[in-house]
């Protein structure tokens, strides 16, 4: 009666919780089979069919949560060859299975590091080939397909990078500048999973935003789940870096740092992840000027925030970077204000129109300067 009770109980499957369901992902490992190849007929000399492979294709509104909800054993096999017979000499193929997987997503292998990058729409990798059929070759023998364990890791592709300690008012910035709906609350890491929001114009004009979680110091080394959120800030165009014009305390065992000890913590952990995200351009927000006293406090420190170097005789000297941050723009805003809200959209706008226009000018210049080269080359001379 016990056996019986506790095999109904294992029966039953739990309902999946709803944090659960709703989870961000950014990564997945996914074991890849390819098919096994049919055998052939010796007899008649047939050839079996080719097992299918396994591709992953780029696809825009996918994510990880569907390749999941598709593959729920993480776990993708091809379709085997066709045997060879007398009524079909030529074994079909395998049925191939294609993984629909978000764009921006790396390909990962454990032994060979990155094999590929999934950054466009409609770009393909080949994760695991079928085995080859059955033929003189091989005995008549159709070969096993190939195995593989990958990982899928997710880089947000957006044109705006988000980017603050918790409780700068990232959220609540978000929410005033786009079409998301954020959780907003007066305590920090509100925001537990990126997302991605869009920022639109009256002319039509799209412009995407990375809203990321809260960093802490030492986010470089990984804590606070430091490289899971800051590898979405590399494909993006522009870092918007928001502080409180106050500054920051993570707790009453951290130290308190102001408003400018607050933008060199941030410079410092980008650099120390990768030193080439300083060399995107760069905004820099100072949130929450409603508030008392909050004129004086900028005033303290507004001349700095254009010329980072000029003010690192105020900075703590384990903050002090090596290579700086290029701030193209300074705006003093409240994130409850709509007006000043505007002002920096208009502001991202203008920097990202401004850098594109930069980069055609200088791609132009290239193939100017090479198209000379070609024109300057010499053929060889008639005798």
């Amino acid at each position: 009666m016990v056996f019986i009770q506790n095999y109904l109980l294992k029966s039953v499957k739990k309902p999946i919780r709803n944090y659960l369901r709703s989870r961000f992902l950014d990564t997945l490992r996914l074991t890849t089979k390819g098919g096994h190849g049919g055998n052939g007929l010796p007899k008649y000399g047939g050839v079996g069919g080719q097992g299918g492979a396994v591709y992953f294709v780029a696809k825009e509104g996918k994510s990880l949560r569907d390749v999941v909800t598709k593959y729920p054993n993480k776990r993708v096999v091809a379709g085997n060859g066709e045997e060879s017979s007398k009524a079909r000499i030529l074994g079909r193929r395998g049925m191939d299975q294609k993984v629909e997987v978000p764009v921006g997503i790396r390909v990962l292998d454990q032994e060979t590091g990155i094999i590929s990058e999934l950054d466009e729409e409609g770009k393909s990798f080949l994760a695991a080939g079928g085995g080859s059929g059955g033929c003189s070759g091989n005995s008549f023998l159709g070969k096993p397909g190939q195995l593989r364990t990958v990982t899928l890791d997710l880089k947000l592709i957006a044109d705006v990078g988000l980017v603050g300690f918790p409780n700068a008012g990232k959220s609540t910035l978000v929410k005033a500048i786009s079409n998301a709906s954020p959780k907003i609350a007066s305590y920090p890491f509100t925001t537990i999973r990126p997302q991605i929001a869009t920022i639109e114009y009256k002319d039509y004009r799209q412009i995407t935003i990375a809203d990321l979680p809260g960093l802490i110091e030492g986010a470089h080394a990984n804590f606070g789940m430091g490289h899971k959120f800051l590898k979405h800030v590399e494909r993006t165009r522009l870092l918007l870096i928001i502080v409180d014009v106050f500054g920051f305390q993570l707790s009453q065992q951290h130290r308190k740092r102001n408003c400018l000890e607050t933008v060199y913590a941030l410079n410092k952990e980008l650099e120390l992840y990768d030193k080439t995200l300083l060399d995107k351009p760069c905004a820099l927000i100072i949130n929450k000027m409603d508030k008392e006293g909050a004129v004086d406090e900028i005033c303290k420190f507004e001349q700095y925030f254009h010329s980072l170097e000029d003010g690192l005789k105020l900075c703590p000297e384990e903050l002090i970077p090596t290579k700086l941050l290029s701030i193209d723009a300074v705006i003093p805003i409240s994130a409850k204000s709509m007006k000043e809200i505007e002002k920096v959209k208009q502001e991202v706008r203008t920097i990202l129109d401004m850098k594109a226009e930069e980069m055609v000018q200088e791609e132009s210049a290239d193939r100017s300067e090479q198209l000379q080269l070609k024109l300057n080359e010499r053929g060889p001379k008639v005798v």
